[in-house]
């Protein structure tokens, strides 16, 4: 069984800030960490691994030469070798760019050693869209099943996985053939401490780099910002929800500011004529 998880360096949503001048992300005002659901699917990849008593995880990142940290701290989690593909081609990068690119780096991979299984982040915290996971699955036609919780059951033999997935009204359980792609949920396992081999290995350990001359039959019209059709016209901090008003006085009193309230919103109090 060889598994391969897409990973992501993304900023601490927790600490940065946007530019008010810009309207975009200061990723200067954060550190860089590892996309806290990919941290989740490499985890999932170490348990399938180990139920199965054998097989291989790699990891696969596209980003900056800094991006070898989030591999580092995959292989502290449990896996055995990571890929980085990094160049200027890639840069701006929206998620049909991305997908596009992580899919011909998957190609590349699966060349050397077959790959059975592919786990994403259900997605990415600084951009919030899932899309790239199902993007690579389409590109590289394999069934995606998102949204994932468990993984019940991986059959060798017969090339089926079972899963348990997350819906709006509650539970799906999907029996997949491999290959295929999951995207997990943060629910799905608990990231367990890393023992002192596998930190020991990732703090020596140098991840495989590929620029885009690396891969094969690449489209570039279909790289970073020639290949993005996104655009984001803007960005900006919502405005902070305003305090409710509190009454004060006797209960006269406060009945007559009820009411005054009520009078000045009552354009809110109205049926909607359009239904």
């Amino acid at each position: 069984m060889h598994i391969v998880v897409c990973v992501k360096q993304v900023p601490d949503t927790k600490i940065i800030k946007i530019n008010p001048k810009t309207n975009t992300l200061d990723r200067r005002s954060a550190p860089a960490i590892l996309n806290p659901y990919d941290a989740h699917a490499v985890q999932e990849a170490v348990k399938i691994i180990k139920a199965l008593g054998k097989g291989t995880i790699s990891v696969l990142s596209m980003g900056p030469p800094q991006a070898v940290a989030v591999i580092k701290k995959s292989i502290e989690i449990g896996a055995d070798r990571g890929f980085l593909i990094s160049d200027r081609a890639f840069a701006g990068a929206d998620t049909l760019a991305t997908s596009y690119a992580l899919s011909k780096a998957l190609e590349r991979i699966s060349k050397d050693m077959p790959v059975d299984l592919i786990l994403c982040g259900k997605h990415a915290i600084d951009g919030d869209t899932g899309q790239v996971g199902p993007g690579i699955a389409r590109r590289l036609d394999i069934p995606p099943v998102t949204n994932v919780i468990e993984v019940a059951e991986v059959n060798e033999s017969k090339k089926t996985i079972l899963i348990k997935r997350k819906i709006t009204n509650g539970y799906e359980l999907i029996q997949a053939q491999i290959p295929c792609l999951l995207t997990v949920e943060k629910e799905i396992n608990s990231i367990e401490y890393s023992p002192m081999p596998n930190m020991i290995k990732a703090a020596r350990y140098e991840p495989v780099i590929w620029s885009v001359n690396d891969l094969e039959g690449v489209d570039r019209t279909q790289l970073g910002l020639k290949g993005s059709p996104t655009i984001v016209g803007k960005m900006f901090t919502p405005p902070k929800p305003e305090g409710g008003k509190r009454l004060e006085g006797n209960a006269d009193e406060q009945i007559q500011q009820l009411m005054e309230l009520l009078n000045d919103k009552r354009e809110l109090l109205q049926p909607n004529s359009n239904k």
